[in-house]
């Protein structure tokens, strides 16, 4: 069976990129306006969906990032693609999309296909400021995104009831955020949140149809793989703290 090939390209951070805390969360204030909510998004099992996921290397200040296409009837692997640059933005909770972003824009780019639905390891609207990287991306891309991560960040939950599919609002206040979402029987949840042109209730249909086997979701799963296989390689090529991944 041929191997399935992994198109991979450095990216530069943009000139116009955030520096700054302030900087940052004015970019958040402007695009948040520009989400979507009332389209319910793609039917699960149909189409593609494409996982993205990011690696970092903190002592060379390089980040890797995946995206995985998956036929979404059978989650065959259908493409694969990869970036690598330099970390473009410090370490602050709350502002995490602004470390991945390009990278993350650079490995859908490269893809010679449309990724459908995009799975964000990650957040939504159930985000402090409503806005984390799955609506971000969504946004910047105009492309039906979710956020699934793997613990509730900052919001409150009861726990689901133990079967598989049993569900419970992640909340800000009295205000549902998303779900906590049991993808396998007793095993603990995922957190469920809408990021852009998908309602939450296809959102976690999703979720559950991209994990049949384990808790984190397939497209997940194999972009997370990739995305520490890219890392690995552009670390061990010589120069790897060369300008050759960004400014």
């Amino acid at each position: 069976m041929r191997t399935l090939d992994t198109i991979m390209t450095t990216v530069r951070i943009p000139e116009d990129w955030p520096t700054t805390e302030a900087e940052a969360r004015a970019v958040q204030d402007e695009l948040r306006d520009r989400v979507v909510l009332d389209e319910p998004g793609p039917p699960p099992g149909t189409g593609r969906v494409t996982g993205v996921d990011v690696a970092y290397d903190d002592e060379r200040g390089v980040v890797a990032a995946a995206a995985v296409v998956l036929d979404a009837a059978t989650l065959a692997v259908v493409a694969r693609a990869t970036a690598v640059g330099r970390v473009s933005f410090p370490y602050v909770p709350g502002l995490l999309a602004f470390r991945e972003i390009p990278t993350v824009l650079a490995a859908l780019e490269a893809l010679h296909l449309d990724p459908g639905l995009v799975v964000c390891d990650g957040y939504g609207l159930a985000h402090p400021r409503r806005f984390g990287l799955a609506s971000h991306l969504g946004v910047l891309t105009g492309l039906p995104t979710i956020g699934v991560a793997k613990n509730p960040f900052t919001f409150a939950y009861v726990e689901p009831a133990a079967p598989r599919g049993s569900t419970a609002p992640l909340l800000a206040g009295a205000d549902e955020v998303g779900r906590a979402v049991r993808t396998q029987a007793g095993v603990k949840p995922v957190f469920v949140s809408v990021g852009h042109r998908v309602s939450l209730d296809t959102a976690c249909a999703h979720t559950l149809a991209l994990a049949p086997k384990h808790r984190v979701p397939e497209s997940t799963r194999r972009a997370d793989a990739l995305c520490r296989e890219a890392l690995k390689e552009a670390v061990a090529r010589p120069g790897a703290r060369s300008p050759e991944y960004g400014n």
